[in-house]
């Protein structure tokens, strides 16, 4: 068990680093901060003059160095727009996102598991096939497609509610609503493709064949069986809790973190931008983690074979 999960964390550790180096050189690579903070209009001396308070004369290797050496030391830089530091900028704006993404977490959940479970139970009725034909359109259609709709519908057509901001609970309907119909569609399909390959087993025909009530068997064999690969579409959702509510951020004027990274990267604001990101991999790659353990735990078999991966 201590090799599965020392490779586990020694993966994760090399994955952040990886995302992060791949941030830090495209941002460097995407254009000037300083002619995109000064305006190309600035005196010479003043854009060099800025450069050189933030580094940016240096040569990339040694930028690399320096931002690998601050992390180290818990600095993650501060913002060249208004001198802040990153995390600080950050951590104002994670209450409006978790306040958005954890009700649409819990909706997705709520509303995709027990679809996927019925349908699955029924599969090849009117049911199932109305399930999966919502499910693949919530999938299919863009995060800002639907928002957008949503926004025709019930804020200018019908004035329920309201298109933007933060001012009520109100304003909070239309973005936890687009948020979680795409990844109630996703957990839809993919809970019923687990239950039919799990009511598929010999063991759950065994199970009927012995007078088990279908009930239980359900309950008892099919539903537990199911949850495992389940737990891995969950993790990833857990992942994304930050990094999927950046579009709808954006279309409703949400103040979170989503709409801090557009702003930020639109502004070549790079220790902002680099904080965000490295939070994003934090987040996916811990709830990964989190998942493999969980598969080791439930299926011993995977804790072997990761072992001598």
């Amino acid at each position: 068990m201590g090799r599965y999960v020392a490779i586990r964390i020694g993966r994760a550790a090399l994955t952040i680093v990886l995302v992060v180096t791949f941030a830090f050189v495209v941002l460097r690579l995407s254009g000037d901060p300083a002619l995109m903070i000064l305006g190309p209009e600035a005196p010479p001396e003043v854009i060099a003059a800025f450069r050189k308070a933030w580094g940016l004369d240096d040569p990339i290797w040694l930028q690399y160095l320096d931002y690998f050496r601050a992390i180290a030391q818990g600095e993650l830089g501060r913002s060249m727009r208004d001198g802040r530091p990153a995390i600080q900028l950050v951590l104002e704006r994670i209450p409006a996102t978790l306040a958005l993404t954890l009700p649409a977490f819990f909706f997705k959940v709520a509303l995709g598991v027990p679809a996927g479970i019925y349908a699955a139970l029924h599969r090849g009725s009117g049911i199932d096939r109305a399930v999966m034909m919502t499910a693949v359109a919530g999938f299919t259609v863009p995060s800002f497609v639907l928002a957008l709709l949503l926004v025709l519908v019930f804020a200018v057509q019908l004035g329920w509610l309201p298109s933007g901001g933060q001012d009520s609970w109100r304003h909070a309907i239309l973005p936890i609503t687009t948020l979680s119909l795409g990844g109630a569609a996703v957990l839809a399909r993919f809970t019923r493709s687990a239950m039919l390959e799990v009511l598929g087993q010999p063991y759950i025909r065994t199970a009927s064949a012995k007078g088990v009530p279908w009930r239980k068997v359900v309950t008892s064999h099919a539903l537990p069986n199911a949850a495992i690969p389940t737990v891995t579409i969950l993790g990833f959702m857990v992942g994304t809790l930050i990094a999927g509510a950046v579009v709808v951020e954006s279309v409703f004027a949400w103040p979170g973190v989503g709409r801090l990274l557009v702003v930020a990267v639109a502004n070549r604001d790079l220790a902002v931008v680099q904080c965000i990101l490295l939070l994003v991999a934090m987040t996916m790659v811990t709830s990964n983690l989190i998942v493999d353990f969980l598969y080791g735990f439930l299926d011993p078999r995977l804790r072997a074979k990761g072992a001598h991966a």
